[in-house]
C-alpha cells in the first residue's frame, strides 16, 4: 500500500506503484487535464515519474510559478525543434528559462531575421498541434557525446563532455527531436499553446568573446492567453517609458562611445540627481550616519587583503605607477574599514555608521551596458555599520523601517524582501556564514515583513537582504540591500575594545538605500514616465508671456519664485502661447504660468497643471504656498 500526502494534508492510498499522472487522474479529470508536472518531496518531476513509496505530492499546473517555468522551458525545446525542422544544418546549444520567458542560442551560417522568426513561430504552432509525447531518456555520458557528435550537434557534445565521466545523461525526446535537459517537461507538446518569439540578438558561445558568435532567439510563454497579452502590454508601456528615450526628450543626460558605460549629465539631469542625493544625505544625518570620502585608486595589496582581488578582479579597472599595481575602486567597503581603523574604538562607540556617495567603476561587458541602468561608472549611496553581534538585530530592523519610509517618499509602496544566502565562491567558514544568515533571518522575522530566500545568491563575503521595488507597470527592481559581514573586518584588522578590555572584531553591515544613483534615477524616470513629482522635477514651473508687453512682469515672477528656492524658467520667445504650452507640456513641466495684460494688471498668474488642468488665476503668494505644500508632501502619482 502506497500513501500519498497532498498539499491540503489529505492522504490517498494506492495498492500498487503508479505515475504522478495517475494520481492526478484519480483526484479528478479536470486536474488531470491541466496537470503539467509533480512536486515529490519538494522536487519537481515529470508526470510520468513512478511513485513506489510513501511521498508528499503536489500536482503542478500553469497556475503555479513552477508550472509557468516548465511551460517556458518546454517551449524553448519547441523552438529548437522548429529550428531544426526548418534549418537542418543549424546547431542547438543552450536554451534556459529567463524572467518572463526563455531564449535559445543557435549556430547557423547566418543570423536569423524577423522574417525567419515568423516562420519559426508558425512551425512551433504546428509541432504543438501534433501533440507529440515528451519522453525522458537516460544515456551514459560517453555514449551521449558520441550520439550528438554523430548528429552534427558539436556544441551539445561539448556541453555533455564537460559533465563528469560515468554519469548518466538526461535527454528529452519529442518526435524526431532530442535535447539534453534535466527536466521536468510538459507531457506532450499539445500543452504549449501560448507563446511568442520576441527578438534575435548575438551571443558568444559560453559568453566568451574569443568564441564563435551565435544567434540568440528570445521568446515568451504563458499558461493563459490573457497573461501573455498583459505581459505584451507591459512591454509596450516599458518601451514608451524607456529612460534613454525620455532622457533625450527631457534633455537630462546622454552616453557616447568615447566613454562607454559613463554618463554625461546635462543641467536638468544634474538637478534631478542633486535632489535625490540631497534627500539621501538628510536621511544619513537623521539616522546617525557620518558622511565620509575615500580615495578612488587604492593599492592592489588592500584589495587582496579584503578578498576582492581573488573574487572580483576581472571586473576591476587597474593601473600601475612606480612599479605598484593599483585598482580603481569597484566598491567602498575596504576604504571605510581604513577609516574605522584610525584610532582606538571602544564598545561604547559602537555602532559606528559611515555613509558615502562613492564613485565606483566596474569593467562590465560592453554587451550588458544599458543606459543608466547598467553602467561602468556609477555612484553608490554606500554605507557601512560597524557593530557588535548583539546590535545586528536592532540595526537591521531599523534599516528595514528606514527603507520603507524612504521608498514611500519616492513613490514606491510595494516592497518585496528577499534573503540571499551563501554562494559557492565565498570567504569565511561555514560557522561564520551560519551565524550571519541566522542574524539577518531573525531581523526580518522580528520586523514582521514577509520574505523569501534566494539560496546561493549572497555576496562572496556575506549573506544579504535585498529590497525589491515594484514600479507603476508591475516590474520589480532590486535597489536597497543590507549584508552581514563577519569576515572582511578581521581580514582588514578592524577591532574594538570590548567591555572586558579584550580586542574583538566588529561585525560589518554593508548597506545601500537606493544602490547606484544612476540606476535609481533611471528607475524613477520610467516609474513616472518622465512626469516626475514636483519635488524631483528639474524644472518645477515655467513662466510664459502672451506678448512682449508682459516681459518685465514675467522676469519679476521668475525672480520671485527663484528667490523662494524653486527651479523656474521663463519663456519670452516670440511664439504663440499655444505653441509654448504644447512644447512645455512635452517637457512634462509640472506647472505653466501664463501671463497676459490682465495678469499684469491684477498682479496674478494664470496657472496650468501638467495634465492640462486649469487652476485659474492665482496670486504669487497663493502659488508659492501651493508649491511649498506639494514639495513638503513629496506627493506624486506614477502612471
Amino acid at each position: 500500500m502506497i500513501s500519498i500526502r497532498l498539499p491540503d494534508g489529505s492522504i490517498r492510498s494506492y495498492d500498487a506503484p503508479l505515475a504522478v499522472s495517475d494520481v492526478a487522474a484519480s483526484i479528478g479529470a479536470g486536474l488531470a487535464r491541466v496537470a503539467l508536472a509533480g512536486r515529490v518531496n519538494g522536487r519537481l518531476v515529470d508526470l510520468s515519474t513512478q511513485l513506489s513509496a510513501d511521498v508528499d505530492l503536489a500536482i503542478i499546473t500553469d497556475r503555479d510559478p513552477e508550472g509557468v517555468e516548465i511551460l517556458r522551458h518546454s517551449t524553448a525545446h519547441l523552438l529548437a525543434h522548429a529550428v531544426k525542422e526548418l534549418y537542418p544544418t543549424a546547431q542547438v546549444t543552450i536554451g534556459p528559462v529567463i524572467e518572463d520567458g526563455f531564449y535559445y542560442d543557435f549556430a547557423y551560417e547566418r543570423p536569423f531575421t524577423p522574417e525567419d522568426l515568423s516562420s519559426i513561430e508558425r512551425r512551433m504552432g504546428e509541432i504543438a498541434k501534433r501533440d507529440l509525447p515528451v519522453h525522458r531518456e537516460l544515456m551514459p555520458r560517453d555514449a551521449a557525446v558520441t550520439y550528438f557528435e554523430n548528429m552534427g550537434e558539436h556544441y551539445k557534445a561539448q556541453i555533455i563532455g564537460s559533465i563528469p565521466a560515468g554519469e548518466d545523461i538526461s535527454l528529452y525526446r519529442q518526435g524526431n527531436f532530442v535535447d539534453l535537459c534535466r527536466g521536468p517537461h510538459v507531457p506532450t507538446t499539445g500543452k504549449l499553446k501560448v507563446f511568442k518569439l520576441m527578438r534575435v540578438a548575438g551571443a558568444y558561445w559560453r559568453g566568451d568573446s574569443k568564441n564563435a558568435m551565435l544567434t540568440r532567439v528570445y521568446g515568451t510563454a504563458w499558461g493563459r492567453k490573457e497573461d501573455q497579452e498583459a505581459y505584451l502590454h507591459r512591454l509596450e508601456e516599458a518601451e514608451k517609458r524607456d529612460h534613454r528615450r525620455l532622457a533625450k526628450q527631457l534633455d537630462l543626460f546622454h552616453l557616447q562611445d568615447e566613454a562607454p558605460g559613463m554618463v554625461f549629465w546635462h543641467p536638468k539631469g544634474w538637478a534631478l540627481w542633486q535632489e535625490v542625493e540631497q534627500y539621501l544625505r538628510k536621511v544619513y544625518r537623521d539616522n546617525g550616519y557620518q558622511e565620509v570620502r575615500c580615495p578612488q585608486i587604492i593599492d592592489r595589496v588592500l584589495w587582496e587583503k579584503s578578498g576582492h582581488w581573488a573574487n572580483f578582479h576581472k571586473n576591476m579597472f587597474t593601473t600601475e605607477s612606480e612599479s605598484r599595481d593599483f585598482a580603481i575602486k569597484p566598491m567602498n567597503c575596504p576604504g571605510h574599514v581604513q577609516i574605522f581603523n584610525q584610532g582606538i574604538k571602544s564598545y561604547r562607540d559602537l555602532p559606528v555608521r559611515y555613509g558615502e556617495f562613492g564613485s565606483c567603476h566596474r569593467n562590465e561587458p560592453s554587451g550588458s551596458l544599458h543606459g543608466v541602468m547598467r553602467v561602468r561608472g556609477f555612484t553608490q549611496d554606500d554605507g557601512h555599520i560597524f557593530c557588535t553581534e548583539d546590535q545586528i538585530q536592532s540595526e537591521v530592523s531599523d534599516f528595514i523601517r528606514l527603507l520603507g519610509t524612504t521608498y514611500s517618499d519616492f513613490g514606491f509602496s510595494d516592497v518585496q524582501y528577499k534573503l540571499a544566502t551563501r554562494p559557492e565562491q565565498r570567504v569565511g567558514s561555514d560557522d561564520v556564514w551560519d551565524k550571519a544568515e541566522a542574524a539577518l533571518r531573525l531581523a526580518l522575522q522580528n520586523t514582521g515583513v514577509p520574505f523569501e530566500e534566494l539560496p546561493g545568491e549572497g555576496a562572496f563575503y556575506g549573506p544579504k537582504i535585498e529590497f525589491h521595488l515594484r514600479d507603476s507597470i508591475g516590474r520589480t527592481w532590486q535597489c536597497g540591500t543590507i549584508q552581514a559581514d563577519f569576515s572582511m573586518p578581521g581580514r582588514l584588522e578592524a577591532s574594538y575594545v570590548a567591555e572586558d578590555n579584550s580586542r574583538r572584531v566588529p561585525v560589518m553591515l554593508h548597506r545601500a538605500i537606493v544602490g547606484s544613483l544612476e540606476r535609481f534615477i533611471g528607475i524613477l524616470i520610467e516609474h513616472y514616465s518622465g512626469a516626475l513629482p514636483l519635488w524631483l522635477s528639474p524644472v518645477q514651473a515655467v513662466v510664459m508671456n502672451i506678448s512682449e508687453g508682459q516681459a518685465d512682469y514675467v522676469r519679476k515672477v521668475e525672480k520671485t519664485l527663484h528667490d523662494q528656492g524653486f527651479r523656474v524658467e521663463s519663456d519670452l520667445r516670440n511664439e504663440k502661447i499655444t505653441y509654448k504650452i504644447r512644447e512645455h507640456s512635452l517637457q512634462k513641466v509640472p506647472y505653466q504660468l501664463v501671463v497676459g495684460d490682465k495678469e499684469v494688471q491684477s498682479g496674478r498668474v494664470a496657472v496650468r497643471g501638467r495634465g492640462g488642468e486649469d487652476h485659474g488665476p492665482m496670486s504669487l503668494e497663493a502659488f508659492v504656498e501651493r508649491l511649498q505644500s506639494e514639495v513638503a508632501a513629496r506627493s506624486g502619482s506614477a502612471g
